[in-house]
């Protein structure tokens, strides 16, 4: 017989029955034999009190009755005694199972058999893990809620005040020439455009995490797609005075992607490098191979990003800089999108950053034919 059928409860009481009844027999035949030896065979107790008592008891009561209700006595008692383990183990669960719902999640049963009960036991403690998971998720959305909110409103308010205030100085007839008035309402159409990127970025960024628009998934030459955003990337590397450079360690990087959806991701590490690289006068872009992974890494030799800033660099609304200036940084969005859309892609991305150069690196699995 399998060994897991004999370790179950159902066998473990069989067991105890037994035991029981053989315990219980065991005990009678030596107490049978104890009073007979009182009664009959030992000379000496013949005429003592609790021989005189043990007779009256026999003749008046029967031997039968009497071992009867010995026997029945004896089995209650062995048969609580092999069960009491299952027993205490059943009661420490069900404390367990109060603990759990009194106290929170984070109580766990400890797994002391393999029986049913410790099936049970492993059962409650992943239901009661899986809670605690759920519950942890549901307070971090809620919290990732309540900062999305606080981060977009401020960053709307900043640029909209600015707006609000030059229109509300223009409207007041406060300008005394023309030329005031234009450089009033360029400034305003400049916040507005802020304004409209950051909701561009919000809007992104949201469509791209709620995932309810699949990716539409297909061969991808990474090499040749990064190149080309490199080249449309020209204009504003000229404007920043900047050049790109190319450092291709690897053959041909076949991966299966959605391009629509990458040019984004990649768009925005390009326009990051040039932001914060415009001291190292270039962008660096690698190519290379580890494994079964195609790897890109864009590169730029300005100032260094900060050691306690790294852990949050991909965080939405996070700027190095503290100020959370339009002018010297972006919506926050920018890399906080381009982790989720590479994440979409079974991507993975990170960042080094040194004194002499910052790296954002990122790995895909290579495209296999099916």
């Amino acid at each position: 017989m399998n060994s897991k059928y004999i370790t179950t409860i159902r066998w473990k009481f069989i067991y105890a029955f037994l035991l029981s009844v053989l315990s219980g027999g065991l005990l009678l035949f030596a107490g049978y034999q104890l009073v007979n030896f009182m009664i009959y065979l030992n000379p000496v107790s013949e005429s003592a009190p609790y021989s005189r008592i043990l007779r009256w008891i026999i003749n008046h009561i029967g031997s039968m009755p009497l071992l009867t209700a010995a026997g029945i006595i004896s089995f209650l008692l062995f048969f609580f005694i092999y069960t009491r383990k299952v027993v205490l183990y059943l009661e420490e669960i069900t404390k367990g199972i109060r603990e759990i719902t009194s106290s929170g999640m984070s109580h766990r049963i400890e797994v002391r058999t393999t029986d049913e009960l410790g099936v049970l036991a492993e059962n409650i403690n992943e239901m009661a893990e899986r809670l605690q998971h759920s519950v942890e998720e549901e307070r971090k959305a809620v919290n990732a809620k309540n900062d999305l909110i606080t981060g977009v409103s401020h960053d709307l308010r900043t640029p909209l005040t600015s707006v609000l205030g030059f229109l509300e100085y223009i409207e007041q007839d406060r300008c005394q020439e023309e030329v005031e008035i234009r450089y009033y309402v360029n400034i305003a159409y400049n916040k507005s455009l802020v304004l409209r990127k950051l909701i561009d970025d919000l809007f992104e960024y949201t469509r791209v995490n709620s995932g309810e628009y699949p990716l539409v998934m297909e061969r991808l030459d990474l090499k040749a797609f990064i190149r080309q955003l490199a080249e449309e990337s020209v204009p504003e590397l000229t404007k920043a005075e900047m050049t790109y450079e190319i450092d291709d360690q690897a053959g041909e990087l076949w991966i299966e992607a959605s391009p629509k959806e990458l040019v984004r991701a990649y768009e925005n590490l390009i326009t990051n490098a040039i932001r914060y690289g415009r001291s190292g006068g270039k962008v660096e872009i690698g190519f290379s191979k580890k494994g079964n992974e195609a790897v890109v890494r864009i590169s730029n030799f300005g100032e260094m990003i900060a050691e306690s800033d790294i852990p949050f660099i991909f965080e939405r609304f996070y700027r190095a800089e503290k100020s959370r200036s339009q002018h010297t940084g972006g919506s926050g969005l920018g890399l906080a999108i381009s982790k989720s859309i590479i994440e979409r892609h079974n991507g993975v991305i990170y960042v080094e950053s040194s004194p002499i150069r910052t790296d954002f690196i990122t790995y895909f699995p290579f495209f296999i034919e099916s």
